[in-house]
């Protein structure tokens, strides 16, 4: 499929910081060409490597665009579609973007040896720190979908100053419970490890229609993971904790994540449910909820527009790419989306966001959004 191409790599080359310190929040520059290729680095951490793939380099104030992709993936096949969008291309550019794979599964990624202990959920998010430091980010933006979506959240409950924001896709704030657990492992015997990994990704109107899409993941995972390796992530997936949040004065002290959040879930996919429980325990004030009708389990590889439009108003939202820098994006806006977030370039208070189908630059304050396609 086109939106499963192999991107090519160049030779590493050694990042280049811009000399100009200038704060960046309000301004239209882009990064500069120099650091517009992608360059893969191994990261240590105190957890092991990190396979990294960054392009651009930190520019003032402003905060880098760090991904992590779901259980089953990497980063090209979890993001590879949204971020080639042209219109996506059209903010990235004014960001620096950090795509991270977890340990073992990137591109021809070795097999780990016999014995090896794969990271806990919890040492996952706390190997993300030092590709903050590494890369000398000073906060950011964090698109995670799945599992990534959870150690994104572990991450900025972790380490709170580190994250300005989330884009958390398909999110699952529970662990598993011992049915699921023996459903999983039962699923284990009777499917290969390609096919039971599908059902996490997909939905079940997806997989019985066995669409396109849904024979290329198959193919990819299969062949391009090391199976060996998504074993062992998959494994701790599904050991995972609950993330432990609670929207604030339901409980005592309650513990919920701090910074401008966007769920994102695709209607009637398998992650649907866990989605709309994570939205009941974060604070309504500060969160987004997009729920896109007709894009199956992956909208970010089936409607990467639709997603690139909500994204862009969830960081209007924060302050960042103001209207005049968004020309040929707002000519090509779809009419389902409107933005409910400040484009003035500065930075207002979190709020929750409406998009309806008016034409009006803004829309109702409401807990909800749904997308029609």
């Amino acid at each position: 499929m086109a939106g499963l191409q192999e991107l090519r790599f160049p030779e590493e080359k050694p990042l280049l910081r811009g000399q100009d310190a200038t704060e960046l929040d309000n301004s239209d520059a882009f990064l500069v060409a120099v650091d517009t290729d992608w360059k893969e680095h191994d990261i240590e951490t105190p957890y092991g490597l990190l396979h990294v793939v960054i392009r651009g380099s930190p520019k003032g104030n402003r905060p880098a665009i760090l991904t992590y992709h779901d259980v089953g993936l990497n980063h090209k096949l979890c993001f590879s579609t949204f971020f080639d969008f042209e219109d996506m291309q059209e903010i990235t550019k004014h960001f620096v973007v950090c795509h991270v794979d977890a340990p073992g599964q990137q591109v021809g990624a070795s097999q780990f040896p016999q014995g090896y202990q794969f990271p806990s959920m919890e040492q996952l998010a706390a190997m993300l720190p030092s590709v903050v430091q590494h890369f000398g980010f000073k906060y950011v933006i964090g698109i995670g979908v799945g599992a990534g979506a959870y150690v994104l959240a572990k991450f900025a409950l972790i380490f709170p100053d580190l994250v300005e924001g989330l884009v958390l896709m398909n999110i699952d704030p529970n662990g598993k419970g011992w049915i699921d657990w023996a459903a999983t492992k039962l699923s284990g015997l009777t499917s290969t490890l390609p096919d039971t990994v599908l059902t996490h990704l997909f939905s079940q109107e997806e997989l019985m229609n066995n669409t396109e899409l849904v024979q290329s993941y198959r193919q990819q995972i299969g062949n391009v993971v090391n199976q060996a390796n998504l074993q062992l992530f998959w494994n701790m997936y599904n050991s995972r904790r609950d993330l432990d949040i609670n929207r604030p004065g339901t409980v005592p002290n309650a513990k919920t994540l701090r910074c401008p959040v966007m769920l994102v879930v695709g209607d009637n996919a398998p992650a649907e449910d866990g989605v709309v429980e994570c939205n009941s325990k974060l604070d309504p004030t500060s969160t987004t909820f997009l729920k896109m009708a007709d894009s199956g389990g992956l909208p970010q590889v089936t409607q990467p527009g639709k997603l690139t439009e909500a994204f862009k108003y969830f960081l209007q939202g924060m302050g960042y790419m103001p209207s005049a820098s968004m020309t040929r994006l707002a000519r090509s806006r779809t009419a389902s989306l409107t933005s409910a977030s400040s484009v003035d370039g500065s930075r207002p208070q979190p709020c929750t966001h409406s998009h309806s189908e008016s034409s009006e630059g803004l829309g109702q304050v409401n807990h909800t959004m749904e997308v029609s396609c």
